[in-house]
């Protein structure tokens, strides 16, 4: 009897624990997100007193050689502000997944303690790939179309500062051709080129970080039909 009360004392301390570290991942996640978006802020209050600072340079030079120097200058800020800003989200994303992995493991230890549990959850069990994205409602790669990852992968916060820092990368190649006498229609190809190629070395340079990040991180009780 008495053997059956310490044990019993022992796996609700032990589920308390897991509560407990549950909770505290789940604050270093809130953590995470609240940094992605404060820095996002920071990055769109930059843009925009770069647009208002361009707006009043624009009324006083009239669109001259001044507006034309000032603009580069500016928005060479803007972009520098941007691509920092998008390097440290990717950074928090990485540290985010390491947060769902090490959430899945104490949810399988707790399993293990309580097996009948398992019909109730609704979020992974297990660490590797396939489990964080359960957990974290995305599509497995392995099972959806390209379609779907990519339209997926579009709505992600870096996708979007993404497509914003390269525009604005964009503009600041046409602004740079003109003060070197180029024409409208040579400006606005550059402004392009420079688009899609940022877009383009930003979208692979950030897949192969993560996907790089993401075979570094040990799978410690794989999903069934994977290997460890």
């Amino acid at each position: 009897m008495s053997q059956s009360m310490t044990g019993s004392q022992s796996s609700l301390g032990a589920a308390r624990d897991f509560g407990y570290a549950v909770r505290a991942m789940l604050a270093s996640r809130s953590l995470t997100y609240t940094e992605s978006f404060s820095r996002v802020s920071m990055f769109l209050s930059v843009l925009t007193g770069a647009v208002v600072a361009l707006a009043l340079f624009a009324q006083v030079d009239h669109f001259h050689e001044t507006f034309l120097m000032a603009a580069v200058l500016i928005l060479t800020v803007v972009v520098f502000v941007g691509l920092v800003t998008i390097g440290r989200v990717i950074s928090l994303n990485r540290e985010n997944f390491r947060w769902v992995a090490g959430m899945n493991r104490l949810r399988h230890a707790y399993l293990e303690m309580y097996p009948d549990l398992e019909p109730y959850f609704v979020a992974g069990t297990h660490d590797d790939f396939r489990g964080i994205v359960l957990t974290m409602s995305l599509s497995d790669l392995g099972k959806s179309s390209p379609l779907t990852g990519l339209t997926e992968g579009l709505q992600t916060l870096p996708s979007m500062m993404t497509v914003i820092v390269t525009l604005v990368a964009g503009l600041l190649g046409a602004l740079i051709a003109a003060l070197f006498g180029a024409s409208t229609v040579v400006a606005v190809v550059v402004a392009a080129v420079v688009f899609l190629v940022m877009n383009l070395l930003i979208g692979f340079l950030s897949q192969r970080a993560f996907f790089k990040s993401v075979r570094t991180l040990p799978a410690r009780f794989p999903s069934p039909g994977q290997g460890a």
